[in-house]
């Protein structure tokens, strides 16, 4: 059946609740897979175009084994000609887990009296930021349980706080926060204190599932939430992530449930997201959740295909709640970010005793428990270039400025530089001499990769800055 473009022409308004299921279940219904078509759609996204709802449906309904591998095949050359083979890397840093919100799925629910609540003090939180940076960390995401104690200033006190530690050549450059939805006032507050990306997932946009998850606080309020991103562009919040629990609801509506919120915000703001997320329900201390909706690990990898195709400009984030084996996988095919060294347990990498997990003191399992560093050596030995790269942000590429660098496909001009300059950071400071060794031979081949359409005489004149001592220099 051909898709019919003008029947998708839906008129956005700002600050409005946008997501209709009988829509969405009406796209996936009317766009059934043709092998005609996907490798049409394919094609298109190739040429760096942003798919529509009615294309993305085509492709969440292909199940032929043949066009499935055309999907990941097409994902994996669009990676490598938007973002070539670097990994950013990153890790979440758990703030506080008092909360009032009963989400079904969630180890720090108010009803599960098993939870160790805590708030890291000050100290506390610089301990864990120095811990961080000891491993070699540069980008981090501060994260908060939804709870009156975590007001807008509490959390630009804390994002404040963070970018003061330096410990020897160590420094936090980018703080992310993923936290409550907030007001126009309150993402006001936490855009002066510097932040980068505002996380807010909605984790299904299905309203009657959400329902029927989230049984009490003000997360059950799904327009508030829906609406979050809005508040932030008022306020002036332009880097935004999206996510989405997969595992709630069938997940190829939530695919196209982040599509039309993508849509929705480009339509209203000229700006869509900046990340998306798409965790897997892991467990987690009293979850109590229908597993009906449960992604195999087939439709995982498809799912992450898809993502990469519809919108390529777009980071794609896999986290540490799927294993080692899955990530391996699944970065083939246009995940962008990642975590690693991960700890989720409060004041965790401050406590070197702290080696096994304990679903009480966290949100929930996480999968992938290596060291940043052991992360970073399979990252070399694939070909892939660790990034920590803070530039985009710290030049004001982001936003709308972010669209106008990326979408005429730059990424690849600006990131690859930045991303091998933090990596000569990172082996010169806290690389063991196997990494070393390895890492520069992947800084070589990346130059001479590079050497083809730039003049790399200022990037390599930078390395030698940075061998001699200097630090952060980026494009």
């Amino acid at each position: 059946m051909k898709f019919n473009p003008e029947k998708l022409k839906i008129k956005d308004q700002r600050m409005v609740p946008f997501i209709d299921p009988e829509e969405i279940w009406g796209i996936i219904r009317d766009n059934p897979s043709d092998a005609k078509l996907v490798k049409g759609i394919v094609a298109k996204s190739l040429d760096k175009q942003r798919l529509t709802l009615a294309e993305t449906a085509v492709l969440v309904n292909t199940t032929d084994p043949d066009l499935v591998e055309m999907i990941k095949e097409g994902a994996r050359q669009l990676k490598e000609k938007v973002y070539g083979n670097r990994i950013v890397l990153f890790a979440p840093l758990y703030v506080g887990n008092n909360c009032t919100n009963n989400c079904q799925y969630c180890g720090f629910r108010t009803s599960n009296k098993d939870t160790i609540r805590k708030t890291l003090t000050d100290e506390e939180l610089i301990e864990e930021v120095i811990s961080l940076e000891e491993t070699g960390q540069k980008r981090l995401i501060l994260v908060f349980g939804e709870h009156p104690d975590y007001t807008p200033e509490y959390i630009a006190h804390s994002v404040k706080l963070v970018y003061g530690v330096k410990k020897d050549n160590g420094e936090i450059r980018r703080v992310n926060v993923n936290a409550a939805p907030l007001d126009i006032d309150g993402f006001r507050i936490v855009k002066d204190a510097g932040i980068g990306t505002y996380q807010v997932f909605q984790e299904t946009y299905h309203p009657e599932t959400y329902s029927k998850v989230h049984l009490g606080g003000a997360k059950r309020n799904f327009d508030w939430r829906l609406t979050a991103f809005d508040r932030a562009q008022e306020a002036g919040v332009d880097d935004v992530g999206l996510g989405v629990l997969f595992g709630l609801y069938d997940w190829r509506y939530e695919v196209l449930g982040i599509i039309r919120h993508t849509n929705h915000l480009e339509a209203c703001y000229n700006i869509g997201p900046h990340t998306i997320s798409f965790p897997r329900i892991q467990n987690a201390s009293m979850l109590n959740v229908d597993k009906a909706h449960f992604v195999s690990d087939e439709d995982f990898v498809k799912l992450v295909a898809i993502f990469r195709l519809a919108v390529p400009y777009t980071g794609l984030i896999l986290t540490a709640r799927e294993s080692a084996e899955i990530r391996s996988e699944i970065m083939r095919f246009g995940v962008s970010q990642i975590d690693g060294g991960t700890k989720i347990e409060l004041g965790g990498y401050s406590d070197k005793k702290s080696e096994n997990q304990n679903l009480n003191k966290e949100q929930f399992q996480i999968n992938d428990s290596r060291s940043l560093n052991e992360i970073i050596d399979e990252l070399l030995g694939n070909n892939y270039l660790p990034s920590f790269c803070t530039a985009c942000y710290r030049k004001g590429r982001t936003g709308e400025h972010f669209m106008e660098f990326s979408v005429p496909g730059f990424i690849k001009r600006f990131c690859s530089p930045n991303a091998i300059l933090t990596l000569v950071e990172y082996l010169e400071d806290y690389a063991p001499e196997h990494t070393k060794k390895l890492g520069y031979e992947v800084v070589e081949a990346n130059i001479n990769d590079l050497s083809q359409n730039y003049d790399m005489g200022e990037l390599k004149g930078r390395i030698a800055r940075i061998k001699a001592g200097q630090r952060d220099l980026y494009f």
